[in-house]
């Protein structure tokens, strides 16, 4: 009998290595996003959302890194972290339904 996971702590076996960044400064941008996750490993991407309006940031991004083990490891370490003076929020990604 296979038991699926759906709620609780980090499912890390089958964590992807796309990660959300909340909580985001309006003065943080692609550069400084991808700056803050490079220690963990290659950022393959890292990209602030902005409002398509205004231009400005919506307060959060997306960080793509090499693999599942460095944003495993960037996701534990960056969670509640601080970056340009706000507390931010890492967790992996989910795909977006349409």
């Amino acid at each position: 009998m296979e038991t699926s996971f759906t709620g609780g702590s980090p499912n890390y076996e089958h964590m992807s290595n796309r990660l959300f960044i909340g909580g985001l400064s309006w003065d943080t941008d692609d550069a400084g996003l991808s700056q803050a996750f490079s220690r963990f490993g290659t950022v393959s991407d890292a990209k602030v959302i902005l409002d398509r309006d205004t231009g400005r940031s919506r307060g959060f991004g997306f960080v793509t890194l090499g693999d599942a083990t460095q944003a495993q490891t960037a996701q534990r370490e960056m969670d509640g972290s601080t970056l340009d003076d706000r507390q931010i929020r890492v967790n992996e990604a989910q795909d977006r339904n349409r």
